[in-house]
């Protein structure tokens, strides 16, 4: 572990700085600084010590942990991985930083813990092997902790664990759940959970540390009425046995209080029309409200005793995370699609602020309108500033599914902007932040509901003036890879090349090699497992459609990847090969994406290139400072077909 200051300590710079100061800013261009320039994470902090923090930086070059004494200024970086680090969080006394240490990449591992101050890292959990994180819940006491694991041979059990004791398992289910919350004084545990068998809507448990129900809240009925709830956390008073929920009964996502020891529900019904979220503030007094909706966010203080939501001024904008302080202040992770993310105070002040490089902003985004199939389609659209179409256009699609693009800055569709593309971010049916109904519409006939939204924006696209028929590009990471592979097969007349990153290629080798959790809710989604529901996986699977591929087509592919595993991306590449189609596949040594920064912009590049070579767009040659080329390098490697 490095034991000097970190990312903000103006006397100190690390490596990775030291070289940005070398080649000089001007030698390095826009697109490869907003991967480059330092950034900073919204700080955690320990509810009983708010004088500890905990954020996430690049400042080295790769994603890792770093504590923070903001009683003293000091910052000290927590963890040194190859593969970088961001799943951490404090214990609420402030003592102790957990990480997850997952070797490869893989998501598959073990909690650790290292003292606040520095010190070495000891396994957390002794007698726990490694698994897949599903929760973890730290007590006041400092020495207990709720944990969560998954694995493919159990499921998902959940443990109590005291220092210089036997782990305890209170809970054991094969189908997907996780650790919610753990109570004030430590005697209730929220778990979510899926015994149902719908993974996409989760019902909740409270237990005792001995494993016993306390309380059930289950807003399922059957049949495609399902309702999802989430865990938003328990009052953070000592004796409080209130807990904040997450619920969908409105038909969107809204909080309720619901009191476990008396059962009495608060709904807080604060008729917003887009997607609600809320965090307790310290107090427990009020709620620190955050509403989503068209793809920007605004936020609330709701006093519980008046009912009363008053709104906290924010740029439009995107806030990606908030956290209210013991001073009522509230912090908050904010950006927009043409200025890079802060961490900003309702205060006034300046909460972190990393020197060296800084971030070059983008073009501003434009909201688009599309009538499709299911409803209206909202898309996101960039283009450089001045430029007059028909121009070389790239349909950027979001994972998840259940996810959404929003005004928040993004350095890959930047990437494009600079290189002469115009950017088009569809968010299709199945994404999050248009109401219950839209997120839930894509079940049996996955892949090809979205596929229909994003040919209406298409369509659009070209009949507006904007797109230019013949220099279309079709990309996306994860789930936006597998729609990317599947839109090829599905619309092979539509693209012009394809651009797929960790994507989902042959569903049925996917289903089997993927981690639980994962094939939990492919079932939820197709309705049953490949031999229970055959023709649906068929239909929604990329390799039933590769020999209509016509499109020269560029796969990524993290080796250690649990999500979209690498022996489905393989079955894919055979059957482009064996027909000599042309396509060229990068395989680099990290999970379902990568942490460190040089890896990204190469990755970035390549496609770039890729993109340059086949469809004679772009501004020019590539440039950029990153090593490693197209044949190799960093420890990747590419092979090209036909």
């Amino acid at each position: 572990m490095t034991e000097s200051n970190g990312p903000a300590a103006p006397d100190e710079r690390d490596e990775h700085d030291q070289r940005n100061q070398r080649m000089g800013q001007e030698e390095v261009p826009d697109w490869e600084k907003r991967f480059r320039a330092p950034r900073v994470s919204l700080p955690d902090w320990a509810e009983d010590a708010p004088d500890h923090a905990l954020f996430v930086s690049n400042a080295t070059g790769t994603y890792e942990l770093y504590a923070w004494d903001r009683a003293t200024g000091a910052r000290r970086q927590v963890t040194d991985r190859p593969n970088g680090t961001t799943d951490g969080t404090l214990s609420p006394d402030g003592a102790w930083i957990w990480w997850f240490d997952d070797k490869d990449g893989d998501e598959f591992g073990v909690w650790r813990r290292q003292p606040f101050g520095g010190g070495p890292d000891d396994l957390a959990t002794p007698g726990l092997a490694a698994s897949y994180p599903a929760g973890l819940a730290l007590g006041r006491d400092g020495r207990t902790a709720v944990v969560g694991r998954s694995t493919d041979e159990d499921g998902t059990t959940i443990h109590l664990v005291r220092e210089g004791e036997d782990p305890v398992e209170i809970y054991r289910h094969r189908e997907s759940a996780g650790v919610g919350d753990l109570s004030h004084d430590g005697t209730l545990i929220a778990v979510e959970h899926t015994e149902h068998g719908d993974a996409m809507h989760s019902a909740l448990r409270v237990l005792r540390p001995d494993g016993t129900a306390v309380a059930e809240l289950d807003d399922t009925r059957g049949g495609t009425e399902e309702l999802g709830l989430d865990v938003l956390g328990f009052a953070p008073v000592a004796g409080d046995t209130r807990l904040l929920v997450g619920h969908q009964r409105r038909g969107r996502w809204e909080p309720l209080v619901w009191d476990v020891a008396t059962g009495e529900q608060t709904d807080l019904a604060l008729e917003l029309p887009g997607d609600v979220s809320a965090e307790w503030y310290p107090d427990g007094s009020g709620l620190l409200v955050v509403h989503g909706f068209e793809a920007r966010s605004e936020m609330f203080r709701y006093d519980l005793a008046t009912g009363v939501a008053e709104r906290i001024p924010t740029p439009p904008g995107t806030v990606s995370g908030a956290t209210a302080r013991p001073d009522g202040s509230v912090e908050y992770l904010w950006s927009s699609a043409e200025k890079p993310s802060a961490v900003r105070s309702t205060s006034g002040e300046v909460v972190l602020d990393p020197p060296g490089m800084k971030s070059p902003g983008s073009v501003p985004v434009q909201d688009v309108w599309v009538e499709g199939p299911g409803g209206r389609i909202h898309a996101l659209v960039q283009k450089p500033a001045g430029a007059e179409g028909p121009l070389p256009t790239v349909f950027d699609i979001h994972g998840g599914p259940t996810w959404h693009d929003s005004d928040a800055f993004a350095a890959n569709p930047a990437a494009w902007v600079d290189h002469g593309y115009a950017v088009v971010r569809v968010n299709y049916r199945g994404s999050t932040g248009y109401g219950r109904a839209w997120t839930d519409a894509l079940k049996h006939r996955v892949g090809l509901i979205e596929l229909e939204d994003i040919e209406a924006v298409r369509a659009w696209a070209v009949s507006s003036g904007l797109a230019d028929p013949d220099r279309l590009i079709l990309t996306g990471g994860s789930w936006g890879g597998y729609l990317t592979l599947l839109g090829l097969g599905v619309q092979p007349d539509a693209w012009a090349l394809g651009i797929a990153v960790v994507p989902v290629a042959d569903y049925v080798t996917a289903y089997h090699d993927e981690m639980e959790a994962l094939k939990a809710m492919d079932r939820t989604l197709l309705g049953g497992t490949p031999e229970e529901v055959p023709d649906r996986f068929e239909a929604s699977s990329p390799l039933t459609y590769v020999d209509r591929v016509r499109a020269p087509v560029y796969i990524s592919a993290g080796v250690n990847d649990p999500r979209c595993p690498i022996r489905q991306i393989e079955n894919y590449v055979d059957r482009l090969q064996a027909r000599d189609a042309v396509h060229e596949v990068y395989r680099y040594d990290a999970g379902h994406g990568s942490l460190v920064v040089d890896e990204r912009i190469k990755q970035v590049r390549l496609e770039l290139e890729f993109a340059e070579r086949h469809l004679g767009t772009g501004t020019g040659t590539v440039t950029g400072t990153a090593t490693g080329t197209a044949e190799g390098g960093l420890g990747g490697r590419i092979e090209k077909g036909a």
